[in-house]
């Protein structure tokens, strides 16, 4: 029996239909597409909000509302006049010390001249040799004073001079010195041992300094540390002084005419040299360099200076209109600004707002790379069911 030959009719049939599928995959598309309207690519009021997920103690995931607020001028200098925290408060008990003369501790190590009388000089330096240390971390030849802060000096034997000046020291010995008639007595202080602080992080050479009677402000410790290395962060170094840390920002400081001379450094204290690369931004999306845009020296870093890090936008895919930055991205208040960068008047804006560590700042593609983008993720669905349709209905 011979197959039967497919009519006109037929063919005009299955024609008709492949054309209702292909209508109605279109209209599905234009409804998915209508479905992006909370999507970062539409064009937002300032006063929209975004619904962000996120978990509550039971671990079940609830849409919270995030405003969107828009980056204006209002808005740049509301966050420019706000800081987190106040910076005196902050640094008061830092600031209201002062530079006090340097007192003799234990593990000082003393230079005692008596005018006239070499053989005691001798008393301190091993019967005359070589007084150079062997090793660099050897002290230098002299009295040592002792942990009860006693010094062992020929004709006198142990006399107390911690917590004493050279000068006082000076007194005190000579008075001590009942043997001699009038001597004329000197002290200074040959190695500075008892008392330290130490500089880490991003400092040309960190370790122990040890203080001595140069006061030692925070500038002091820097600068006998090598001074900053490129990578330094200025405005976030961090002071631990009796199990707290002061977060010391030294750029702040210079705009409110205070100066790191006035933060004076104690015995114990530990001084943090932060890095830029631990204090940046994320910039991704349009872009034609995705990256991790680092502060400059003085620990800003604004929305321009990531966008120029960035590589600034693609031409060819990026919304210039829709620019967001996202703050607090972890924490279950985040907080979203928007910027039309579409004008270039707005990207003056863009070099007063501020971003801070950890900000993500995002740029959205424009109408045809989102079309073209679903497009190239339905097509092929499309397709294939198109071509499975006939196959059946054949």
């Amino acid at each position: 029996m011979k197959p039967k030959q497919k009519t006109k009719m037929d063919v005009s049939r299955a024609t008709r239909w492949q054309w209702s599928v292909r209508a109605a995959s279109v209209v599905g598309l234009l409804a998915g597409l209508s479905g992006c309207g909370i999507a970062p690519g539409m064009r937002m009021s300032p006063n929209a909000t975004l619904p962000v997920s996120a978990a509550t103690t039971d671990h079940a995931a609830v849409q919270l509302p995030v405003p969107v607020r828009e980056i204006d001028v209002s808005l740049v200098q509301q966050l420019h006049d706000a800081p987190a925290t106040p910076l005196e408060s902050d640094l008061s008990p830092l600031l209201s010390d002062t530079a006090q003369p340097y007192v003799i501790g234990p593990g000082d190590v003393l230079q005692i001249t008596v005018w006239d009388h070499p053989e005691l000089d001798a008393a301190g330096t091993g019967g005359g040799l070589n007084s150079t240390p062997a090793r660099p971390a050897d002290p230098a030849a002299g009295f040592v004073v002792n942990s009860a802060g006693e010094v062992q000096f020929p004709y006198i034997g142990k006399l107390r001079v911690g917590g004493e000046t050279t000068d006082e020291a000076q007194s005190a010995i000579t008075k001590a010195l009942t043997y001699f008639k009038n001597p004329q007595v000197t002290v200074r202080i040959a190695s500075f041992r008892s008392k330290q602080v130490y500089v880490e992080g991003e400092v040309h050479t960190p370790g122990i300094q040890p203080i001595n009677d140069v006061p030692m402000t925070l500038y002091e410790a820097v600068n006998r540390a090598g001074g900053f290395e490129p990578s330094a962060d200025e405005s976030r170094l961090v002071l631990v002084r009796g199990g707290k840390s002061y977060q010391v920002d030294l750029t702040a400081m210079r705009d409110q005419k205070i100066s790191g001379s006035q933060i004076v450094l104690k015995n114990g204290d530990v001084l943090r040299v932060t890095s830029r690369d631990q204090n940046g931004a994320y910039v991704m999306g349009e872009v034609n360099k995705p990256t991790f845009a680092t502060p400059l020296r003085d620990g800003t870093l604004t929305l321009s200076d990531a966008l120029t890090q960035a590589g600034s936008l693609n031409n060819n895919s990026a919304d210039a209109g829709q620019i967001f930055v996202i703050r607090g991205s972890k924490s279950t208040t985040p907080q979203i600004y928007h910027l039309d960068a579409a004008s270039p008047i707005a990207m003056v804006l863009a070099n007063q707002f501020e971003l801070l560590p950890n900000d993500v700042v995002y740029i959205d593609g424009n109408g045809l790379v989102r079309l073209s983008r679903v497009l190239s993720l339905l097509l092929p669905a499309i397709n294939a069911g198109l071509t499975g349709a006939v196959v059946a209905h054949e």
